[in-house]
């Protein structure tokens, strides 16, 4: 994994002079900005031909009606979200429907399909996140027919509601989540899912029924200020609190190896599968935190430019209202790193679990001077337990580089006998979505 040393010229300065390995790209402006049009063509017009995040159990044929309307309407920055969001209601509400007649008909494998082709309309409508009352219908529809459809898969995904037995009287007591466990004789190992700023538990899913296909037991559960998550998102202890309660639940269940859990968050979990392995150290074998930050991601210079880069919508806006300001970018700004970067709170002085890094250097979500500071102390020495790995070349989360590398890892740590080519080429197989119907 990572040479400290090889990587050094790309470590953080020790002051905080604003700079990032990125350069002058900050201050650039991405061409999906421009228009929906443009988003499209430019970004995501090919990974929805190929089914993959953010398209999950999407198709190209099922997105066209909506794209031509949205460029016929000419949207663009900035979004009016009700409008953007209905939009994408006929088609998903059509697809809805056939998956019903099918199920009518008995026709179970292609209700799966249509229901899950349905809640990949839903899920770009309230994409990024719901942050207006059409964007919030289209994320309840789209739980109803994504766990429709999921329960017709081969080995169903089903929501489950775990006790939040540490919450405060603020929060609710139950924290929403995807679980699956394939049948066997002696207890599993358990990956625990963080998801993302905008990838949620029905989505992230797509993860699980290829890792149930070699006895390994899924959890995807949202983190704070996202999806159903429980914790207050502008509390900066809510996480702890939320994990502790999802790792009390976990120990009281016999289908699960106590002594093999591993949480891997993506993006935005990222930032929380590295809290966890500082604050629930003994909880977890291992760690894997892809594309987190830690701590410059709250930079002012920073969240004044990302709204123009890598990421399809204003990314700023969006972190501020999934840490609990709302709209109100500038105090998100002025307390944010004081209130949640785990550099200034002492988290990563703390003991850890085993935990792995990955990220690209290009990133224009998260800058990679992150990475550089979770491994590293304030004198610069290695942080013990910790590995990382920077994909050269590659942008956010390091794709597709990083799925490779972490289920390496992962492979290791857990000791399969599965060999290890299969495995990875089993996992990474079933990810794209290739419609039958």
């Amino acid at each position: 994994m990572g040479d400290l040393a090889v990587d050094s010229d790309h470590a953080p300065s020790t002051n905080d002079s604003q700079t990032y390995h990125i350069a002058s790209a900050l201050h650039a402006r991405a061409p999906h900005h421009v228009s929906f049009q443009q988003l499209w063509e430019t970004k995501w017009k090919a990974p929805c031909s190929m089914g993959v995040y953010p398209f999950m159990f999407g198709t190209i044929s099922d997105f066209q009606p909506v794209i031509d309307t949205m460029t016929a309407a000419a949207l663009k920055e900035p979004y009016d979200w009700d409008e953007y969001a209905s939009m994408f209601f006929p088609q998903a509400f059509k697809l809805a429907f056939t998956a019903q007649q099918a199920e009518q008909d008995g026709e179970r494998e292609k209700a799966c399909e249509y229901y899950l082709r349905s809640s990949a309309l839903y899920r770009i409508a309230r994409f990024p996140a719901p942050r207006s009352p059409k964007q919030l219908e289209a994320w309840n529809l789209g739980k109803q027919v994504f766990y429709k459809g999921a329960s017709l898969l081969p080995n169903p995904i089903l929501p489950i509601s775990i006790p939040h037995t540490h919450n405060l009287p603020s929060e609710s007591s139950t924290i929403p989540a995807s679980f699956l466990c394939p049948p066997a004789n002696h207890p599993l190992p358990l990956l625990i899912i963080f998801t993302g700023l905008d990838g949620y538990r029905t989505e992230l899913a797509v993860w699980q029924s290829p890792f149930a296909s070699f006895s390994i037991a899924t959890l995807v559960v949202e983190i704070p200020g996202t999806g159903d998550s429980p914790a207050d998102p502008s509390d900066p202890t809510s996480p702890e609190r939320q994990w502790s309660s999802l790792l009390d639940w976990i120990a009281a269940q016999p289908t699960i190896d106590q002594a093999k859990i591993i949480v891997w968050g993506f993006s935005t979990g990222g930032y929380y599968s590295l809290r966890a392995a500082h604050t629930h150290p003994t909880k977890l074998l291992g760690a894997v935190s892809l594309g987190g930050g830690c701590h410059r991601m709250f930079d002012e210079t920073w969240l004044r430019n990302v709204n123009n880069l890598e990421y399809p919508f204003d990314l700023a806006h969006t972190l501020a209202h999934k840490f609990g300001y709302g709209n109100d970018l500038d105090q998100f700004i002025k307390e944010g790193r004081q209130k949640f970067s785990l550099v200034d709170n002492g988290i990563l002085d703390k003991p850890c679990c085993k935990t792995l890094m990955v990220n690209g250097d290009l990133d224009e979500i998260f800058p990679v001077e992150d990475l550089y500071l979770a491994v590293r102390d304030k004198d610069g020495k290695p942080r013990a337990n910790k590995e990382f790995k920077v994909v050269k070349g590659r942008k956010h989360m390091g794709e597709p580089e990083s799925f490779g590398i972490i289920l390496d890892w992962i492979h290791g740590l857990w000791g399969l006998k599965e060999d290890l080519g299969e495995f990875k080429k089993g996992i990474l197989g079933g990810l794209p979505f290739k419609p039958k119907y």
